[in-house]
């Protein structure tokens, strides 16, 4: 087997941003107005990390994405052909501007984010199905929220007529998931707050995860992973029991794109046949890393800086 093909091949289909990131004593209150200690611009989008992750852990990624005709745009082609990933699927238009991602992040490491869909808004089913020959390469399809609905069934639809693992990360989280979506889906990854919005179960105790997945895989997802932050992610698998993953301890300075890098690795992972429990083990190590660096792609490690 060639080293390319154990590293296993990624197809993420999602969103491109400039990340506007500033750091603030708190998160500000509703009509409060804060200083920021310290401000950065930089890649990101959901879509984008996802792909960066991957293809940090080894894996060959490609993407299918939009991104604007503008000095953005070209700086976001340039980082991630920098990180190795294929952007052939990735079309440049000229009536919108690349998405931004408006970012606040506390001194103890909670952020809120506001997206500005730009681009990522006019990604459309058909730059799906012209980029067939990527899916049809590919072991893992990976999508999220942050491109149009119908643009996230197309992927699903194809990804799995082709015989593909699929992932859907349901951020931003809209209520109800269509069923048709989940039917297609091989990993639903949610983190507690999307778990509570699509299933309508708060969570106060383990029990909770429990029944939230239960609910998630009664609408139809095969295997529901729930990522919990510092307490660890809750696996609930097609056909077995839950299993809850500690996550490692670390001091927390930023928790941007730690959802995506955990997602990042778990489908670099799956695409390499690892097991599910050896991918979240991974991710989790990945995202924990993550959190105690600022800032969202410049945080993500590498797979050597994982395994040490």
């Amino acid at each position: 087997m060639s080293k390319e093909a154990q590293q296993g091949r990624v197809v993420v289909v999602g969103s491109i941003n400039t990340d506007l990131v500033a750091q603030t004593t708190h998160l500000p209150f509703p009509g409060e107005t804060l200083g920021s200690v310290r401000f950065l611009q930089a890649s990101g989008g959901k879509g984008a990390n996802q792909a960066v992750a991957a293809a940090r852990f080894g894996a060959h990624v490609s993407m299918v994405a939009r991104v604007g005709d503008d000095e953005n745009g070209d700086q976001r082609l340039e980082d991630l052909e920098a990180e190795g990933i294929d952007c052939s699927g990735i079309t440049v238009t000229p009536e919108r501007p690349t998405g931004l991602a408006l970012i606040t992040v506390s001194q103890g490491g909670q952020n809120t984010v506001v997206v500005v869909d730009g681009s990522n808004g006019e990604l459309k089913p058909a730059d799906v199905w012209r980029q067939e020959a990527l899916f049809r390469d590919a072991d893992v399809v990976v999508c999220q929220l942050e491109t149009p609905a119908e643009t996230t069934y197309a992927s699903l639809q194809l990804a799995r007529q082709l015989g593909k693992i699929t992932i859907l990360n349901p951020a931003p989280a809209i209520d109800p998931l269509p069923s048709e979506w989940l039917s297609l889906t091989d990993y639903l990854v949610v983190n507690e707050v999307e778990a509570l919005i699509l299933s309508d179960i708060p969570f106060e105790s383990e029990s909770d995860m429990g029944r939230a997945a239960q609910q998630l895989q009664r609408q139809g997802a095969c295997n529901v992973i729930v990522t919990l932050g510092a307490r660890g992610t809750y696996l609930l698998q097609e056909g077995g029991g839950g299993r809850l993953f500690l996550a490692p301890r670390v001091e927390a300075v930023d928790t941007t794109a730690a959802g995506d890098t955990f997602i990042g690795v778990l489908a670099a992972q799956l695409a390499s046949r690892h097991t599910i429990a050896k991918s979240i083990e991974r991710g989790q190590l990945a995202a924990a890393i993550s959190v105690t660096r600022r800032g969202g792609q410049t945080s993500i490690p590498t797979r050597d800086e994982v395994e040490d």
